[in-house]
């Protein structure tokens, strides 16, 4: 490696600008986020707080026709919503000179992939935390106002999540004794649901567990309900959940898990409509979701999310890498900056799930 001026400039064998380039190519080919939301509104992002407008999709009313009757026009709603790049994350390293001469790698393409791998975990964490409608801790996200989370009433949302859309144990009528609403008596709202995969040569499941695809159907179910598009849906799972989808009695299931690694996580073109990524960086809550127990799990449970890939908008950019030469030492200081945002644009396209393995 070149050395730097004896004024602190930097000769060209490492060039911000490559890095940059390297650093985001690495960051989309890791980060499930990108795979899972909407960055069409990409725009010109420049400095944290800027401001993405994405149109609402508007509403039309359609009316029975009356004969010899006049017709009502109504006028379109072109309100929007704003994607505020509001996070940022950096990174900032040395390279020695010695180092850099003597080794027998590429460290700059090294670094740059390390910087991206470790830049799309903690964008993954926040996008899937809020996603879901969880801290990274597993509870519920509140504000003083307690306008995160809210009832779907007369068709509108107030907050950002549908509360009927957390799933937990009390979503399972087959769960143990069941009151005459069908919801089981032996669980409170919240509790984690006990999963436990359907072994070979099984006849059914235990009154005290549920399928993973059980969990999944009923994802689906409420999706279709709600006339969220069948096109693009996905659901992002933790290894647990993985594991025992893997175990479940099912050939077709199995055969489909032969695959090869896949980009962004994604482990699964199609279960129940939905296409499967894996992530370690969604919530959880205690020891998480491998917390065994045929018992309801209400402080050691696993989160996961599903959606559509138009419920959510995100953008983000690695913006000002630069280097500058160290003035205690022969090395050179690379630093960069993330930028990102994202905005829940469909809420009722959002569905969550406590679970624990049984």
């Amino acid at each position: 490696m070149a050395i730097g001026t004896a004024g602190g400039g930097f000769d060209g064998n490492f060039s911000p600008i490559i890095y940059s380039k390297q650093a985001q190519i690495a960051l989309r080919r890791s980060a499930v986020t990108n795979a899972i939301t909407n960055n069409s509104y990409f725009g010109e992002i420049a400095n944290q707080g800027d401001t993405v407008r994405i149109q609402k999709e508007p509403d039309v009313t359609v009316n029975a026709l009356q004969r010899h009757t006049g017709i009502s026009v109504e006028k379109l709603d072109d309100s929007d919503f704003s994607l505020t790049i509001d996070q940022a994350n950096y990174f900032a390293f040395k390279m020695d000179d010695i180092e850099e001469q003597f080794a027998n790698v590429d460290f700059t393409s090294l670094a740059a992939d390390r910087a991206a791998y470790k830049m799309a975990d903690a964008m993954d964490t926040d996008v899937l935390s809020y996603l879901s409608g969880h801290t990274a801790a597993g509870a519920f996200i509140t504000t003083s106002s307690g306008d995160k989370q809210s009832p779907l009433t007369g068709g509108d949302v107030k907050g950002e999540y549908i509360t009927a859309n957390h799933l937990s144990a009390t979503d399972f009528s087959s769960l143990g004794t069941a009151d005459s609403q069908g919801t089981p008596v032996n669980y409170a709202a919240g509790d984690s649901i006990p999963l436990a995969p359907r072994l070979p040569g099984a006849t059914a499941l235990s009154s005290s567990t549920v399928s993973p695809l059980s969990v999944l159907a009923r994802m689906a179910r409420k999706m279709d309900q709600a006339n969220v598009e069948s096109r693009g849906r996905w659901v992002v799972l933790d290894a647990v959940f993985v594991e025992m989808l893997k175990d479940e009695d099912s050939r077709m299931l199995n055969a489909d898990f032969g695959g090869a690694g896949l980009q962004n996580g994604l482990v699964l073109n199609n279960i129940h409509g939905f296409r499967v990524y894996q992530s370690n960086a969604l919530p959880a809550a205690g020891t998480g979701a491998g917390t065994s127990g045929t018992n309801a799990q209400d402080t050691n449970y696993g989160v996961i999310v599903a959606g559509q890939d138009d419920a959510v908008a995100s953008a983000e950019q690695i913006n000002k890498v630069e280097n500058y030469r160290d003035p205690d030492s022969f090395a050179d200081i690379v630093r960069g900056m993330h930028l990102y945002g994202r905005k829940i644009l469909r809420p009722e396209a959002l569905l969550t799930a406590r679970y624990n393995a049984a």
